[in-house]
């Protein structure tokens, strides 16, 4: 698993019919700023996820890949690699806060 942002939509008019209807995302990976403990910075990667609960661009959300990503009742027939599975309201290392969906980063 990893956090990630939205930074962007795919629009696809051919594709095969299983993903007919699933929204796909490009997600940045996050990971704590090694100068600012207190926040969180890109990776500097992309992927394309599905999304299956909902999120929209620019909110932080949890990702699964490989097999974990088609895991789900919702995903268990697609062709995927990569699946939101959450919407991130909070995160907290080492007892400080470095992400707050309220506050934003």
């Amino acid at each position: 698993m990893f956090i990630g942002r939205i930074t962007g939509s795919i629009v696809s008019t051919h594709k095969v019919d299983s993903m007919v209807g699933q929204t796909l995302f490009v997600v940045e990976p996050l990971r704590v700023d090694e100068k600012n403990k207190d926040s969180l910075k890109s990776t500097g990667r992309t992927f394309i996820v599905v999304d299956t609960v909902g999120a929209g661009v620019g909110e932080v959300v949890l990702c699964v890949q490989g097999s974990s990503a088609r895991y789900t009742e919702e995903t268990k027939k697609l062709p995927i690699d990569a699946a939101i599975i959450g919407i991130v309201d909070e995160v907290t290392v080492h007892n400080a806060q470095v992400y707050d969906k309220d506050g934003e980063e």
